[in-house]
Order: structure tokens, then sequence, then C-alpha cells
């Protein structure tokens, strides 16, 4: 078994420096040995969730080629320019809102510019907007209900008789509270800009010009706010059908009445978003194909497919070794299982595959699906080491270079908002969680 750990580990590793789709053919590389050496049986790939992303993906791919992420990048901008002095507090608070309608952290591209400028030029050190921004758009991943992390957490607790409202009622203020903490404490982040030697450094070589950002034009503003609304009620009626299963069409199979479950739900209403937006706003499907969105999401997909199913394969074959070790520790000290779920978001750079790869885990070792629900912010550790391609950026588009990787590598810019939020997300849901139930 402890061999078989190893071959996981490091087929996680070697995707994470692979990067793109390598997380996901390695899990398979990962899976053909548990087979084929060590003879564990394949458990089944995690479909339902693969083809739910793919579905999300269509629809906000479809959004983005419309022009809507655009649309909602120029109402940000206004937004920031309007009230400049408030852009630590405004930006992570709008990067959260584009990730939670979107389901996707990687929307935060399109306004990591935007919050640069507007922290340059008015003279707020870019590193603390931009900092809690990019975990603000990771932290909304576990609060949006259509992002693939959710999705997946509902799956595993669908046993339970456990909504998706149910999921959300704690994820979203337990989020939403970490990442405004974070920002407050962001904006004592780091020397004032005019004081920054970098900063001074840069204005004195000529490499900083006092030129403002142009946006992106928006062909059709029409078709882009559209687009954009066809999206967010799609969603609205998602979490509507999700917290009340008695508006779910019934089926009558061998005289057993059944409701339609959420994952056919997702599916079925994603996919006609994505069509509603294409045909009403007369955009070409090849477009959304091409699109950061849809290719970032497919990464994902193939992420979750080759590392969940390695995970879940060795879980099986080896549950009764494992919960015999660890079954009394975890019993005495459940928090634990939060501390497994952050250090392996950080190993995985997915909280959907972090979920899928673990928290079926937790169910088995007898954690309540209520502490579950409240440790779901842990997965947001991808942060940790400063790689992801959303804290990359951050950095490239930062001029003034406040927002940087130190020293030490982890002593960087997106540490202290990142610990500050999670820390503070974990301990709301808790509390959250006791008030609940």
């Amino acid at each position: 078994m402890i061999i078989q750990l190893i071959i996981v580990i490091a087929a996680i590793i070697l995707g994470a420096r692979l990067g793109g789709v390598g997380l996901g053919v390695t899990g398979g590389l990962g899976l053909a040995i548990l087979v084929f050496v060590f003879g564990l049986e394949p458990t089944s790939p995690p479909i339902d969730v693969m083809l739910m992303i793919v579905s999300v993906i269509a629809a906000a791919a479809a959004m983005q080629a419309a022009g809507g992420l655009d649309y909602l990048v120029l109402l940000a901008e206004r937004l920031l320019r309007k009230h400049p002095q408030y852009v630590t507090i405004l930006s992570p608070i709008i990067a959260y809102l584009f990730t939670f309608v979107a389901g996707t952290g990687h929307v935060a591209y399109s306004i990591l510019p935007v919050i640069s400028e507007v922290a340059r030029e008015t003279k707020i050190r870019p590193e603390r907007p931009l900092g809690i921004s990019v975990i603000a758009s990771q932290q909304a991943i576990t609060a949006s209900p259509i992002s693939a992390a959710t999705v997946a957490l509902l799956g595993m607790l669908s046993g339970f008789d456990l909504s998706l409202f149910d999921i959300l009622k704690v994820s979203i203020p337990a989020t939403l509270t970490g990442v405004i903490v974070a920002a407050l404490f962001s904006m004592r982040q780091g020397k004032n800009l005019d004081d920054d030697p970098e900063y001074n450094k840069r204005l004195e070589a000529g490499l900083i010009k006092d030129e403002k950002l142009e946006m992106k034009s928006i062909k059709n503003i029409v078709y882009a706010r559209l687009s954009v609304a066809i999206f967010i009620l799609s969603t609205i009626l998602i979490v509507i059908l999700g917290s009340f299963s008695s508006l779910r069409p019934e089926f009558v199979i061998d005289g057993k009445t059944t409701v339609l479950n959420m994952p056919y739900i997702i599916e079925i209403l994603m996919l006609s978003t994505a069509a509603l937006i294409l045909l009403f706003t007369k955009t070409n499907g090849i477009e959304a194909a091409t699109g950061s969105v849809f290719i970032a999401g497919m990464q994902a997909v193939i992420a979750i497919f080759g590392i969940a199913w390695m995970g879940d394969t060795f879980l099986k074959g080896n549950l009764v070794e494992i919960t015999q070790n660890i079954e009394g520790i975890v019993t005495e000290m459940p928090w634990l299982f939060g501390v497994a779920l952050f250090v392996m978001s950080i190993l995985l750079y997915s909280q959907a595959a972090t979920v899928r790869a673990i928290v079926p885990l937790g169910i088995a070792l007898g954690i309540s699906p209520y502490l579950l629900i409240a440790l779901f912010p842990a997965v947001n550790g991808y942060f940790f080491i400063p790689n992801y391609p959303t804290v990359v950026a951050a950095i490239n588009f930062d001029r003034t270079g406040t927002t940087r990787i130190g020293k030490y590598v982890l002593n960087h810019s997106f540490m202290q908002p990142g610990m500050i939020a999670t820390v503070v997300g974990l301990l709301t849901g808790y509390l959250l969680v006791n008030l609940y139930w």
C-alpha cells in the first residue's frame, strides 16, 4: 500500500510540473501501474462530474464568445474607476462575483490588468488588490453553484439527503467572509507604493509609462448583455431546482417514482444555455471553442478524469488498511481532514480534483457530512506554491513590480491573503454548520 501511495503522489507531482493536461495524463499513467502491476481493480471513471463540468464550460465559453465576459469587465472597470480609493476592497468582491457566476476562476484573467492599472493610477500598491483578488477568484469556486468543485461535493454527499442549498448556505457566507477579512488586512500589506524600492527603480529607469489601459471594445453590447442574462438566469434556475426537489421532473420506473437528479439537470440546463446564447446572439460556436475559458476548462476535465480515477482506484483497493490506520486519529481530531484537503489541493492544483480524490475517504472514515461542508474551503490551497496561472498572471500584470515571489519562494504576495481567507472561511463554515444543524 505504501508503494502504491508513493506512485500516486509521484504521478500528482509529475503532472503538476508538466502543467496543462499533464495532471490528467500522469494520473492515467499512475492508474495503469496500479492496475497492471499491482492488480487493483479500476473503479468507474467520474463520468457525471466530467460531463457536468463540460456542460458548464460550454455555456461559459459561449458567453465569452458573445462578449459577455468583456461586458462584465467593462462594468467592473467603471465601478473601480468611479471609486479608485476602495480598489483593495472592491476588486476582490468583483473577482469573487465573476467566478461565482461563471463557475471558473480563470475569468479573473480579464479583470487583473484593470485592477493593476487602477491601483497604480491611484498610487495604491497594486500588490494589495491583486493578491486578494486572485485569492477571491479561488475562494469563489467553493461557493459557485455551477463550479466543478461544488458539483463534485454535491455528488459525494447525495446519499445524505443534502441539497445544493445546504452546501451554498454555508460555503457562500464562509468564503465571502474570509475574502472580506483578508481584503481588510491587505490594505496594510507591504510598503506604500511611493516607498517601494522596486517601483522607484522601475520609475527611474523609465519602465513605467503614465498611460491608461485601453479596454477591448465590445462588438455588440446588446448581444453581450443578453448572453450574461441568459447565463445568470440559468444559474439561478439550477440553484432553485437543486434546493427544492419537488420542482424537478418525476418519472415512474417499475412502479417507483424517481426524481430527476442534479447531474442531469445541470447538464441539460447548461447545454441549453450554451445553445440559446449561440442562437440568440448569432455567435459562431468555433469562437466559443477557442476562447480561454474553454481551453482552461477542458484541461480541468482531463485532470479530473485521470487523477480522480487513479485516486478512487487506490482508495477502493486499500480502503480497509487505510481506515484501520487513521480512523482513530480522524475520529478524535476530525479537523485534521481539513489539513489533508488543504495539502492535497496544493499538489492537485484543482478544487474539484481534490474533492473527488479525498472526500470519499472522509465519508468512508465516518466524518460528518456537515463537517465536510464546513471543511470545503480547505480545498483552496493551491495559492501556497506561487505557480498557478492566475497567480503568475497577476505578477506579470503588475508593472510596478510590487506583486512578486519572495526570496524564499513561499513569502510571496498571495500567502497572507490566502491563509487569512482560508482560515477565516473554515472557522465561519464551522460556526454556520453548528448553527444550522
